[in-house]
């Protein structure tokens, strides 16, 4: 993950910046993005069991680098921590990429919280191995069932580690919600390290997902690996982004593909932004993880990666992939959803909802789709501040 802090100055000059017509941040790392906000930040890899590391990032830095500070001054004693988990195909920077008074990471840290943000296994920036090489196809033999296994309980005791704290808020957009629903409800002395389990846009059933992808369930598992290949998913590249940022923002058909395949709601949408959002997404994602969501399209249910008989019984010494019961759950958790969402749809949240045991919060966003979480022009007013009230009420 990695932690974020701001310094009041550079905090009140992005604030104040000035329009200009090339984005600083599209195009570059998170650590980069957060020093043109006024803001130092650490890039720290913990290693998770089977040998990844996981990229981390810690929050407040000022100068000098890797100093613990940066916290506005009304900040006295120990800042409360939160865990920020990203989606599919996307990276940490997506909290960040929004003006500092509409970005998620941005508010939290100018609230006084320690911030952390996680980059999942195989994005852009979260590809070293201790063993293994992003060459070989066992780097790429993963999907949200080790992020949730492995990643997130690695980077929570790293982040304890770090900080002292035994217990954080996590915060989780599309399948950042998955794992941790799969983690704490399979790992109760993980889910004590709680104290709120925000799940935005939350998937755990794309029964009635309106995405593209969902198409590609029409293929078997190796059909799928015959079109892709066994490794990689599509990766961010300097032509891609180039193709996405230069002929995607004044073609209409462009924007609809892409509105509909990432959940993007462009009125609103900062659009002159659209080249730092282009300049982060698509962020990559192993073959395997999209055949575990498309497995989802035809089993109905949260359930571990399917491998085949060997697989399975070599895996969980049982023939098929056993089940996860997010009932299993008892951390507190708040809820919000998107009545446009093309990926978490309103039908498949309405049947989580009732798995949830401790339920402190739930709020249906009408007009919103998935990217609105992230992005939203008025996500600060209609979210963030609520998530913001919820953690006051669960010090």
């Amino acid at each position: 993950p990695v932690q974020i802090g701001l310094s009041p100055e550079g905090h009140r000059a992005l604030l104040h910046a000035p329009a200009r017509r090339e984005n600083p941040s599209s195009g570059t790392a998170l650590c980069h993005i957060s020093i043109s906000s006024g803001l130092g930040i650490s890039s720290l890899h913990c290693p998770s069991s089977p040998g990844a590391d996981r990229s981390l990032s810690p929050p407040a830095e000022a100068v000098p680098p890797l100093s613990w500070a940066g916290c506005l001054p009304f900040c006295t004693g120990v800042r409360p921590v939160v865990l920020l988990q990203h989606g599919l195909l996307a990276e940490g920077s997506i909290w960040l990429t929004n003006l500092a008074n509409n970005s998620l990471g941005f508010i939290l840290a100018d609230a006084g919280y320690d911030v952390w943000i996680g980059n999942s296994r195989g994005n852009t920036w979260s590809r070293r191995h201790q063993v293994l090489t992003i060459t070989q196809d066992e780097f790429w033999a993963f999907s949200f069932d080790e992020m949730a296994q492995y990643d997130l309980p690695a980077m929570i005791s790293f982040i304890e580690q770090k900080t002292g704290q035994k217990q954080l808020y996590y915060i989780g957009h599309s399948q950042g919600t998955t794992i941790g629903f799969i983690a704490f409800s399979t790992m109760p002395q993980l889910a004590q390290k709680i104290k709120v389990f925000f799940a935005l846009s939350p998937v755990t059933t794309v029964i009635f997902s309106q995405s593209p992808f969902k198409k590609l369930s029409f293929f078997s598992d190796s059909g799928i690996k015959e079109l892709f290949g066994t490794r990689e998913f599509l990766p961010h590249t300097a032509l891609g982004e180039q193709i996405l940022s230069r002929f995607c923002v004044c073609s209409k058909f462009c924007k609809h593909i892409l509105a509909t395949v990432f959940g993007f709601n462009w009125k609103n949408t900062n659009m002159s932004r659209f080249d730092v959002y282009m300049g982060h997404i698509p962020a990559g994602s192993s073959v395997q993880n999209i055949i575990h969501w498309l497995q989802g399209v035809h089993g109905g249910a949260l359930r571990a990666f399917d491998g085949g008989h060997m697989y399975n019984s070599l895996h969980y010494r049982q023939v098929g992939a056993p089940f996860y019961d997010v009932q299993h759950m008892e951390v507190p958790t708040a809820i919000w959803n998107g009545g446009q969402d093309c990926l978490g749809d309103p039908r498949d949240t309405a049947l989580l909802l009732p798995q949830v045991k401790n339920l402190v919060h739930h709020k249906l966003i009408p007009h919103w789709n998935h990217m609105d979480f992230l992005l939203g022009l008025d996500a600060t007013e209609v979210l963030y501040r609520e998530i913001l009230d919820i953690m006051k009420k669960h010090p």
